[in-house]
């Protein structure tokens, strides 16, 4: 009898083994796409500053559950180490500035959250209206989050602009980064992701002081680098942990080339505060922020 089921075993071991595989979900990146963005950020993140992000990334990734986008092309991955430029907490590994897609917006992020854990995703018409909105909680690792996600929207014209917008805040509730993204919104036709580029680094880069430097005598001294977004005013402020600001500082632009700063913001507490200073551009036209960068900062009275 046994001899009799040798055989019978092996065959259908042969079937299982020839039966089609359960169907997953798809990726929005090429599989082996996806390695190389990971790669090369971790190769940046070796000579980057010591805030930029440890080569492991990613450690989680979200099951992507999306209909294909068409991929990046390799050629705009090729990432070169930024000196003194952190890697951005914040990253569009797709789609590219000023994509063109008919509902739903999809998109493929790295992602590390800020020390409440919460990313929030809004999609803005340009008009300012919300269109959709995302809440995930996912674990801050500065290695990175490799997350998928897609919001459906409705518009009543045939287009429209519009602003992906991503934010994280702190354990207070303090806007801790956001990162933004102009698309084109379709009521009907064809999605069209363009490239998203070499978009690895932060656009703001504080030389001094460093993270968690003590400042004193009432004033604080900020150099830095800053890439941008439009030609509106760039807010530097000193937020506290209850969210009041102690200090600002108000710097005016002449172009879209990045350019260095330096100034000095005034401040006043009563006690050593462990305080944000925090860089931030606003929209125009939707009053919304573009873009904000921080980093943690010890006053003293």
């Amino acid at each position: 009898m046994l001899r009799k089921l040798i055989p019978l075993l092996l065959l259908s071991g042969l079937l299982i083994g020839c039966a089609p595989p359960s169907e997953s979900a798809p990726t929005l990146l090429p599989e082996e796409l996806v390695p190389t963005i990971i790669a090369l950020t971790a190769d940046a993140a070796a000579s980057a500053t010591s805030q930029a992000f440890t080569p492991t990334l990613p450690v989680e990734t979200r099951v992507p559950t999306l209909s294909p986008i068409p991929p990046t092309p390799r050629s705009t991955l090729t990432f070169t180490p930024q000196p003194e430029i952190p890697l951005a907490q914040i990253q569009f590994l797709s789609p590219g500035p000023m994509s063109r897609f008919i509902s739903p917006v999809q998109m493929q992020l790295l992602l590390v959250a800020g020390d409440s854990g919460v990313i929030q995703i809004d999609l803005l018409g340009e008009d300012g209206r919300l269109l959709g909105r995302i809440v995930d909680r996912m674990n801050r690792r500065l290695s990175g989050v490799y997350a998928v996600y897609k919001i459906p929207f409705e518009i009543r014209a045939a287009a429209e602009t519009a602003q992906l917008q991503i934010s994280t805040r702190d354990k207070f509730g303090r806007m801790q980064a956001l990162s933004t993204l102009p698309l084109v919104l379709l009521s009907s036709g064809v999605t069209e992701a363009t490239p998203a580029g070499n978009m690895i680094y932060e656009r703001a880069v504080f030389l001094a002081p460093e993270s968690g430097a003590d400042a004193f005598n009432k004033e604080l001294t900020v150099r830095g680098r800053y890439w941008p977004f439009n030609t509106q005013p760039v807010f530097l402020e000193l937020i506290l942990p209850d969210g009041t600001v102690t200090g600002v500082r108000v710097l005016t632009l002449d172009s879209l080339d990045p350019q260095e700063f330096s100034t000095t913001i005034p401040f006043k507490v009563t006690e050593r505060t462990l305080a944000f200073i925090s860089l931030r551009q606003m929209d125009p036209i939707l009053n919304a922020p573009v873009y904000v960068f921080t980093q943690e900062v010890w006053l003293n009275p």
